[in-house]
């Protein structure tokens, strides 16, 4: 079986839309502002995006309050951006659209009851899987009960996330709900590159873990590689 390019599927759907003249609703699960950054100054040439903050794999309520604001933040500055026409050394045109978000209560619960058993997983493993499909299940749940026409994450920007399962999990929730799974592979195109950029020119808070305390408490980063 061939590998699929998921970068290019979402290339492709990019192109047509642009050609169509259509701007379709997209909400976009966004774990931190980092991850965001590169994702969001893409997708808004072509979708009206609301992030949707959902992360209840976060295991502190402060972290989840610090990654939460920054991305506030971040939203506001692309926005400031759209409304004074104004992307000096940015790769987004005329065509950006403003973003929204759509607010989610701290549940760590959720997560806790997702992974039960599944604890002592390496990271990466089945532990993961559940978290992924807890957060674009839910996703996919909200963009169906609000009308959007795609829902996806910025998950897949990440070198430690593994893009293949993360968009097998969306086309899951897909079937599940009914409402469009966008595929992407955002490292891909220098798409991690432009986010450590952006981090930088927004100086962006860059956590070093994904949120979990059992990621938190494994070593397994690479010193050259911080997670986004």
């Amino acid at each position: 079986m061939n590998k699929v390019n998921y970068s290019k599927e979402l290339d492709k759907i990019m192109d047509a839309l642009k050609k169509e003249g259509r701007t379709p609703t997209l909400l976009l699960q966004c774990c931190c502002a980092p991850c965001s950054s590169a994702c969001l100054e893409r997708l808004r040439e072509c979708f009206k995006v609301t992030v949707f903050y959902y992360n209840p794999n976060i295991s502190e309520r402060a972290e989840y309050e610090k990654r939460k604001a920054e991305e506030k933040r971040l939203i506001a500055a692309y926005n400031r951006q759209v409304d004074e026409q104004d992307f000096t050394g940015m790769h987004s045109t005329a065509a950006a659209n403003r973003i929204e978000i759509l607010d989610c209560d701290y549940d760590g619960q959720a997560y806790e009851d997702a992974v039960k058993g599944f604890e002592s997983c390496p990271e990466g493993g089945d532990r993961c899987t559940r978290c992924f499909a807890l957060r674009l299940g839910k996703t996919a749940e909200t963009a169906k009960k609000n009308g959007f026409d795609y829902f996806s994450t910025t998950l897949t920007i990440s070198p430690l996330k593994n893009a293949d399962k993360l968009n097998a999990i969306g086309q899951e929730m897909q079937e599940r709900y009914g409402v469009a799974f966008l595929p992407s592979d955002f490292k891909k195109k220098d798409g991690y590159k432009r986010s450590i950029e952006l981090s930088k020119e927004f100086d962006l808070y860059r956590q070093n873990y994904c949120g979990c305390k059992y990621s938190r408490g494994q070593s397994f980063h690479k010193e050259n590689v911080t997670e986004l």
